[in-house]
C-alpha cells in the first residue's frame, strides 16, 4: 500500500493524458497558453501502462483521466481501454470540458466508467466565451443530456469566481431538480498564469448562503476521503457539493496522487517537489526501484497544504501542466 507518514493510504491516481487543451479558461492559464513539453518528453502508451501496473500492484484501484483536455489525445479512448484491463483497477473516471465527449460515450459506457466530471462554469453563452475564450456552450449542454441518456450520472464542476459567475449558483443547483446529475462548486485556486486574487475568491460558506436564499439544502453523509461537502435539495434527482480546497482543506483524508503527461509525479496539487517517473523508466529502473522512489516522495507529503494566501504568494505551475 502507498501510505504516507501520517497513515493516509493512497488508492486514487489522477493521470494527465495530455498538456494540450481546446479551451483557455481564465482560472487555468493565460490567454496565450503556456509552453508545452516537447512530444519526446511525454509518456508513451507503453510507459504509461507500465506505470499504471506499478501503481495497481501497490494498491491504487481508482484512476481519473485529466489533462489539459484528456480527449485531445488522439488515442485517448483506446489507451483508456487498455488501462481498464489492468488487474486491480476497479474504478475509471474522467474530467473533461465535454466538447469532444459525445463520440466517446458508447465506448466509455462499455468500459464501465463510474465517474464523468464535466467542467462548466456558466450557463450563459456570452459568459462562456469570456471565461473559456472559446465558443461551445450548446455542445457542452447537449453532451450532458447525452451522457445521462447513456446511463451516466455526470457531475458538473464549476469554478466559482466573484465578478464572473456567482450570480448563477442557484441556476446550477436547479439543474439537479429534474436531471440525474450532481453539481460541484469549486473554490478558485491560485496557479501561475491565472491572476488569482482575493477579490475573485468566494468561499464555500458564501456560495452555500447564496443557494440557500432560493433552495433548502439537506446535508448528506460522506466518506473521509471525499473532497466535497455534499447537500441535496429535497426531492431533487441529484446533489450539490462544495469543494473548499482553500477555505476548509480536506487534506486529512486525502488519498490522491498525480501523474503529469510528462511523467512528473506529485503527491499533492501544491507540492513543491516532484519525481519524474519517465526518466526512471527510460534509464532502466526496475519496478521495485520505481516503487521505492514513489514511496520516498510520498513520505515527504505534508499533513496539509500551506493555505490559500501562502500558495497565492509562492511560485507554482500553471494548472494545465499538473493535471488539475
Amino acid at each position: 500500500m502507498l501510505t504516507d507518514s501520517f497513515g493516509r493510504i493512497h488508492s486514487y491516481l489522477r493521470i494527465s493524458l495530455t498538456e494540450k487543451c481546446n479551451l483557455r479558461c481564465i482560472y487555468c492559464m493565460p490567454e496565450e497558453g503556456v509552453p508545452l513539453s516537447p512530444k519526446a518528453n511525454l509518456l508513451q502508451d507503453d510507459e504509461l501502462l507500465r506505470l499504471v501496473n506499478i501503481f495497481a500492484v501497490n494498491g491504487v484501484n481508482k484512476i481519473r483521466f485529466t489533462g489539459g483536455e484528456p480527449l485531445v489525445r488522439k488515442n485517448a479512448v483506446d489507451l483508456i481501454g487498455q488501462i481498464a484491463q489492468v488487474k486491480g483497477i476497479e474504478t475509471l473516471a474522467m474530467t473533461t470540458n465535454g466538447l469532444l465527449l459525445a463520440p466517446a460515450l458508447p465506448d466509455l459506457q462499455q468500459m464501465g466508467f463510474k465517474g464523468l466530471n464535466i467542467s462548466l462554469d456558466t450557463l450563459q453563452e456570452a459568459k462562456f466565451l469570456e471565461m473559456t475564450r472559446r465558443k461551445g456552450l450548446d455542445k457542452v449542454l447537449s453532451v450532458i443530456d447525452e451522457a445521462i441518456f447513456y446511463g451516466f450520472h455526470p457531475r458538473l464542476n464549476i469554478v466559482v469566481m466573484k465578478g464572473y459567475n456567482e450570480d448563477e449558483l442557484a441556476d446550477f443547483a436547479a439543474l439537479t431538480l429534474e436531471k440525474k446529475l450532481d453539481v460541484r462548486y469549486i473554490e478558485f485556486m491560485p496557479f501561475d498564469g491565472n491572476r488569482w486574487n482575493d477579490d475573485r475568491f468566494m468561499s464555500f460558506q458564501e456560495m452555500k448562503a447564496v443557494i440557500e436564499d432560493r433552495f433548502k439544502l439537506e446535508k448528506l453523509s460522506q466518506l473521509p476521503s471525499d473532497t466535497a461537502q455534499t447537500f441535496k435539495i429535497p426531492s431533487a434527482q441529484g446533489s450539490v457539493g462544495f469543494i473548499a480546497s482553500m477555505s476548509a482543506p480536506f487534506c486529512a483524508g486525502c488519498n490522491r496522487l498525480r501523474l503529469g503527461a510528462d511523467g512528473n509525479f506529485r503527491v499533492c496539487l501544491f507540492a513543491k517537489s516532484e519525481l519524474n517517473l519517465r526518466d526512471l523508466l527510460r534509464n532502466g529502473a526496475s519496478d521495485v526501484e520505481i516503487t521505492q522512489q514513489i514511496k520516498q516522495l510520498l513520505h515527504q507529503k505534508k499533513a496539509q497544504h500551506d493555505g490559500m494566501y501562502q500558495i497565492a504568494q509562492s511560485q507554482n505551475q500553471p494548472m494545465i501542466l499538473i493535471g488539475g
